[in-house]
């Protein structure tokens, strides 16, 4: 995911979004712990969406205050 796809997203579009990334997340770990994992390095990938997602999130709900 890219930033200028995250920009473009309101804050409720971001929650949601977050809450599909941390299910991922968990998926991914679950199938990391069974060693059924085909790519490990989309673990890496979907934190760093996570934390992309947040700092936007924190980002848009300062410029509302």
């Amino acid at each position: 995911m890219k930033a200028n796809e995250i920009k473009d997203m309101t804050v409720d579009e971001l929650n949601s979004k977050l809450a599909e990334l941390k299910q991922e997340l968990f998926n991914l770990r679950f199938q990391h712990a069974v060693n059924q994992l085909e790519n490990p390095k989309r673990l890496q990938a979907v934190k760093k969406d996570i934390a992309r997602v947040k700092t936007f999130i924190r980002k848009q709900e300062s410029n509302v205050q």
